[in-house]
């Protein structure tokens, strides 16, 4: 799944990510590692007795043993945040947020045998991330925000570019589009574009459409649908839908129990042309993908 060399084989498909590469000719799992106060799914989880300047600090014993656990549930990658992009979560300083996620992804750079990504838009928490072992770069802004391209650009590190209308104080309001999958598409294709200028080898990047980021309910479940018409971009697909509201609106469910929706969505988006789910419950979607890896090798 993993290996230690820059020097890509050409016959499967793969991301480059610092000195791992990652094997995409079957689906991979991203699991998710909020060190944050206020995700929307699982904020606090791993908070420390003590906080910090914002009353919240992260055991660094738990955040080592929930990635522990979903290394051996199945995952490839874990996505480590230290800032909830939520609708009207509050921005964190520069500071708290290194705070949060260095420590961690040090610590798990360290001790398994992972890619660690950061789930980050800061030129600074990209480069410290890059210093401590994570080898992917997961933006929700696509490295736009001021020196976030060329800090990415300057390590060996992956990068997930991921489309969103807005910004994500602002972005649930009113989303419009000329034409969706078109527009989806045309924004992915130019950042992708900009981080090749910058020096970022096309094998080092990944695109991910952005559900729930920027769009409604009717949007998120279009791109679902004809998410394949994606793939014209050559690159690989990333898709993150675990527990989000637009599973809660049609399955009328709370986030600790959307754990069948999120299943469904994890199928869907992987037969639809996602190489990356990233997910929260990484054990039960591996046991899911296992099951569209059967279809697919059926003779």
């Amino acid at each position: 799944m993993l290996s230690q060399t820059t020097d890509p084989d050409v016959s499967a498909p793969f991301l480059q990510c610092g000195s791992r590469r990652l094997d995409l000719s079957t689906p991979r799992i991203m699991g998710v590692l909020n060190v944050t106060p206020d995700s929307f799914s699982d904020g606090g989880a791993l908070r420390a007795s003590r906080g910090d300047a914002a009353g919240f600090s992260v055991s660094l014993d738990k955040a080592l043993r929930r990635a522990e656990s979903m290394v051996a549930d199945g995952a490839a990658i874990i996505d480590v945040g230290g800032e909830s992009t939520r609708p009207g979560a509050a921005p964190v300083s520069e500071q708290q947020e290194l705070d949060r996620v260095v420590p961690v992804i040090e610590a798990l750079a360290r001790r398994l045998d992972v890619i660690v990504s950061v789930d980050t838009s800061n030129p600074a928490v990209i480069r410290e991330s890059a210093r401590v072992g994570a080898g992917l770069v997961n933006d929700v802004r696509a490295l736009r925000r001021e020196g976030a391209l060329s800090a990415a650009a300057a390590t060996a590190m992956g990068v997930c570019l991921m489309h969103m209308q807005g910004e994500p104080g602002t972005m649930q309001q009113a989303p419009d589009y000329d034409n969706l999958l078109a527009d989806v598409q045309a924004f992915l294709q130019q950042r992708a574009t900009a981080c090749e200028a910058s020096g970022i080898a096309r094998a080092r990047i990944c695109l991910d459409p952005g559900f729930g980021f920027g769009k409604t309910l009717a949007h998120n479940y279009t791109l679902l649908r004809d998410m394949q018409q994606l793939l014209g971009t050559g690159l690989p697909l990333l898709a993150g839908l675990s527990r989000k509201s637009m599973i809660g609106a049609v399955v009328e469910r709370q986030v600790a129990d959307r754990l069948p929706g999120s299943l469904a969505a994890a199928v869907l988006a992987v037969m639809h042309g996602a190489s990356i789910v990233r997910v929260h419950d990484v054990a039960a979607t591996a046991d899911a993908l296992k099951v569209v890896q059967a279809v697919n090798n059926a003779s």
